[in-house]
Formats: structure tokens, sequence, C-alpha cells
């Protein structure tokens, strides 16, 4: 191999490295995204058991008996 086709052969492999790795970021952000999201939807989830709860216990029921 000569010198010429090396460096050809190595740019070439650099650019896919590189086409990879901005691939691979592009993904990392659309997960970090979609992690947040998750964790929103958990937190709201969460806020409404913990309001069906409080709902349902007998001292919260505002004077109505049962």
């Amino acid at each position: 191999m000569d010198p010429q086709e090396f460096e050809a052969r190595y740019r070439e492999q650099i650019k896919n490295i590189l086409n990879r790795l901005q691939s691979a970021m592009v993904v990392s952000s659309q997960l970090e995204h979609t992690i947040a999201d998750i964790g929103e939807a958990v937190q709201i989830l969460s806020r409404d058991v913990e309001q069906f709860l409080a709902e349902q216990r007998p001292d919260s029921s505002g004077g109505r008996s049962s």
C-alpha cells in the first residue's frame, strides 16, 4: 500500500467514525429527552396516586359518612 492509498483509507475511516459519533450523539440527545418525559410522567402519576389515597382516608372524607 502506498502512502496515498493509506491516507485515503485513513481519511475514509475517520469520516465514518465521525459520522457514527454524530449519529450516536443525536440518539443520545433524543434518549435524554425521552427519559426526562418519562420522569415527568412518573411524577404526575405519583402525585395522582397520593391524591387518590388521601381522598380514600376516612379522616379526610370532608364530613361524609360511609
